[in-house]
Formats: C-alpha cells, sequence, structure tokens
C-alpha cells in the first residue's frame, strides 16, 4: 500500500491546499481555468450598491427587495429560511424565498429575459448550467464576498475562514463566481448497527468487500442498492476509488480530459471490474436499476440492502423512513492492493451545494449579504442542526453534538487528514458523467455491459467532449 510519503513536500502542500486541509495565501497555482471564457462582474458594477460601513462592508441598500432561489431537496431549504429572516432583520425588507427542486426549468427563462433572481442554490438533477452562465457573464463576481469581514471576526475576512479548497472549485478562469456552501463527504453509507448485530466488519479493501457481499448475500439480505434512475450517484465512489488506488494524478488526467486518460489508468481497469464483478454474482438488490435516490435509500433504511452509495446529505434526505437505532455511518475508500498510491482512510470530501449571484438581479449586493450571513458560525451551525450537513466554514461545528451520521462524516474527515479528494470531473462536465458515463454504469450494474467495454466507451465520450469546442473547458493543475 502506498503512503503520502511517495509525494515530494511540495506537492504534498500543493494538494493539502487544494483540498482544504492547510491555508495558504494564494491559489493562484491551483485555480481551474476555462479556455471557454469567464465570467461575473466586479463589486464595482453591482446593482443598488449603497455606502459601506464598519457594519455594511458589502453596502447593502436598506430596503431594496432581495430574491432567493434555493433547491428544495435533501438539505430542505429551512437553513436558508432562517438566514433570510436575518437579513431581514437588519436591511428592513422580506427575503421573497422559493423553494424548488426544479431551478434550471425555472429559472433558464428568466435568465434569458435579464430577470433573474438575486441569488440561488443551484442544485439537484434540473440545475442551471453554470459554466454557460460564467462563460456569458452572468454572474457576479464574488471576490468582494471573500474579502469583507467574517460576522464572527471583524479581523478576518471570510476567505480566511473557509476550507481553501471552496477557493479552488468556485473559480472559472480567474473569477471567484460560485460559492459552494456545503462540505460533502462521499462513500460507502451503512447502518453501524446492522453491521454489529451481524457481525460484520466494514471492508478494508475490495476484495474483503467481494468476500462480505457473499456472506451478507447468504443470510437474506442485499448488500448493495443504488438509484437506477440517477445511476451517476455510483460515480460518487467509483471515480474516488479509481483515484485512490491510481493517484491523484492520474485523475487528474481525466478531469482534464487528456488523450488516453480513461484507458491507460490501470487502476481504472481495477475498479471498474470490481463493480462488474458485484453485478455479475447478484450483489445488487434486484430491481435497483429502476429506483429513484428516495426509493434507494428507503430500501436500505429499511433494511433491505447494506450498502449505499451517496454523499452526507443522505442523513437528512432519508430522515422519514430511518430507524431511531440505524445508527448512520460512512466508510473509506477500500484498499486495491500494495501498489495503490494513496493511503487507506482516504476519502472524497469536498465543496459542494454550489451558490450563484445573477449580475443582472435587482440586488446582486444583498445576495452577497446573505452568503455572509450564511457563513456566520451560527448559521454554519444551525446548518448543521437542521440538515447534519458540514460547511465549508473550517471548524463550525467543534464543540457540537453530532447526529450519527454527521458525527462520523466528520470522524471521517478528520481520520483522513492530507488524503481528502476532490473530483471536478462530474462538476465540470455533467452531461458527460451524468448522461454519457451514467447510461454506461447503468449497464456494467445490470451486468449488460462488460468492464473493457465500459472503459472504451468512457475515452470515446471523453475525446468527444475534448474535441467539442461548444463545450467550455477547463484545466486542473496537477
Amino acid at each position: 500500500m502506498g503512503s503520502t510519503s511517495e509525494f515530494n513536500r511540495r506537492d504534498l502542500v500543493k494538494r493539502a491546499a487544494a483540498l482544504g486541509i492547510i491555508a495558504v495565501p494564494a491559489m493562484g497555482t491551483l485555480s481551474a481555468c476555462a479556455t471557454g471564457g469567464g465570467g461575473g462582474n466586479g463589486d464595482n458594477g453591482a446593482k443598488n450598491k449603497g455606502a459601506t460601513s464598519a457594519k455594511n462592508p458589502l453596502g447593502v441598500k436598506k430596503g431594496v427587495a432581495l430574491e432567493a432561489f434555493i433547491f428544495k431537496g435533501g438539505l430542505g431549504d429551512q437553513y436558508a429560511k432562517d438566514a433570510e429572516a436575518d437579513y431581514d432583520k437588519t436591511y428592513g425588507v422580506t427575503v421573497k424565498h422559493t423553494g424548488t427542486q426544479q431551478v434550471g426549468p425555472k429559472l433558464q427563462p428568466r435568465f434569458a429575459g435579464g430577470n433573474p433572481p438575486d441569488i440561488i442554490d443551484n442544485s439537484g438533477a434540473d440545475h442551471l448550467d453554470m459554466n454557460k452562465l460564467s462563460a456569458q457573464g452572468q454572474l457576479q463576481d464574488l471576490a468582494a464576498l471573500l474579502d469583507a469581514p467574517s460576522l464572527d471576526d471583524p479581523k478576518k475576512k471570510i476567505r480566511d475562514t473557509l476550507y481553501p479548497s471552496t477557493l479552488e472549485k468556485g473559480k472559472h478562469k480567474d473569477v471567484f463566481d460560485v460559492f459552494y456552501y456545503a462540505f460533502t463527504v462521499y462513500g460507502t453509507w451503512y447502518s453501524h448497527k446492522l453491521l454489529k448485530d451481524k457481525g460484520w466488519e466494514y471492508p478494508t479493501s475490495l476484495d474483503d468487500m467481494v468476500k462480505l457481499c457473499g456472506e451478507i448475500k447468504k443470510s437474506g439480505v442485499a448488500p448493495w442498492t443504488y438509484p437506477g434512475k440517477y445511476p451517476y450517484y455510483v460515480h460518487f465512489n467509483m471515480f474516488a476509488q479509481i483515484a485512490k488506488i491510481g493517484g491523484l494524478d492520474k485523475w487528474i488526467a481525466i478531469d482534464n480530459l487528456e488523450p488516453k486518460a480513461w484507458t491507460s489508468n490501470d487502476a481504472v481497469k481495477q475498479v471498474v471490474e470490481h463493480y462488474a464483478e458485484l453485478a455479475a454474482k447478484g450483489y445488487f438488490l434486484q430491481g435497483s436499476q429502476g429506483l429513484t435516490h428516495i426509493q434507494s435509500q428507503t430500501a436500505w433504511t429499511r433494511g433491505k440492502a447494506v450498502f449505499l452509495p451517496n454523499g452526507s446529505w443522505v442523513e437528512n434526505e432519508a430522515a422519514p423512513t430511518t430507524p431511531k437505532d440505524f445508527d448512520m455511518a460512512v466508510g473509506p475508500l477500500f484498499n486495491g492492493g500494495s501498489g495503490d498510491k494513496m493511503p487507506h482512510g482516504t476519502l472524497r470530501a469536498e465543496p459542494s451545494e454550489p451558490f450563484i449571484v445573477a449580475k443582472d438581479g435587482k440586488n446582486p449586493v444583498g445576495g452577497m449579504e446573505l452568503l455572509r450571513i450564511l457563513l456566520s458560525k451560527k448559521h454554519a451551525q444551525n446548518f448543521a442542526t437542521k440538515v447534519r450537513s458540514l460547511t465549508t466554514v473550517q471548524g463550525a461545528t467543534d464543540g457540537m453534538q453530532l447526529s450519527p451520521g454527521l458525527s462520523s462524516a466528520a470522524e471521517a474527515v478528520k481520520a483522513g487528514g492530507q488524503n481528502l479528494l476532490m473530483i471536478q470531473l462530474q462538476e465540470w462536465y455533467p452531461k458527460l458523467t451524468d448522461e454519457k458515463l451514467g447510461g454506461l454504469t447503468s449497464q456494467l450494474l445490470t451486468g449488460d455491459m462488460k468492464a473493457a467495454e465500459w472503459i472504451k466507451k468512457a475515452q470515446q465520450y471523453a475525446d468527444e467532449f475534448a474535441k467539442d469546442d461548444s463545450v467550455t473547458k477547463f484545466h486542473r493543475e496537477a
């Protein structure tokens, strides 16, 4: 098994900074770059900007209306309403709030018509194409927000309170115009109580997982389930597993759509073959290919399956069907063998839940101020309490009594230390990962496609996107 000692010190520092483990003064070497242009508008051009002061550093005009569109999915939208209530008290308006799961369909016409809402939580399956909006210059540059003082400590800028990976992930070219609010832990979720009651141990390696699945199946329970209607959920695990075994450098080649990045990486072959083996041995709950994310989670919480690929929002989203003694937990990525480039404990944990402020909204300054309120310790803790999820505010939950799933996620992040992975492919090219590769994964998990064909097709699709001039391209430094 490899270790972090295989990386030279410079690379380790770069990676640690990119993943949010250490703070560094400059992030220039880590910035994602869009060759298709960038967008955003600086603070000086924001509409309805008033006078600034110590208590109002962004210059919010009192009494000016503010409109917020919040994705109402696994995290709900009450946490946003709570922050809006504080905004209301300070600036004398009632924020016009819309909670929805159809952000894109409802807002595409409004962006096209030049009357978008001010602040948007752009998440869910039907989200807006942020890459395109940024390239068109429709997103507000959030640099002023990053440089504004924190509500908790005026001597600290907002940027200094965040995991630095937040700064990397939110950039298009040289403009920071997407703010990722949540800090999500992706991985294999399970009931700690169930494993304990059955005498099963969470597997350390891929081989151990296959062996345990055999035991689980004999007991009459399915080892795995997944949302076949949205097979890209499986990628939350699959992609990170490839990076853990093959190394971050080789994964970054995949993020960058480099030629032969899929086909020349031995870790891709090992991981995709692992999933093909699970399918061939019948280790997925029968009918999973027809389940939504809610249905797969419900089957899991009701004990029909032991493992589920998901993100840390699952604790809140599955709460209505989760038994009180379920003791939800998440485990680290599995070892592939002695040649692994990253050690046991490696985890995918990264900023998520993207917020954007519309440059052409009526009150973009107010949109940035609402984000500043959300980034206070008060509201970061409220988020953890309300939706059982971490935020990108470092140390916000220190000393809090956390729910089982959130506690497990926080412990996994701590144990992961410098070995936290961030996967950009799904963020940069969702049509590639969610539609094209998702279709391949669907066939792989039903046994209708061999691993070799999956890899061949994945490379073919990646090459097509790389050559498509209509697709905004990004680059990540290794």
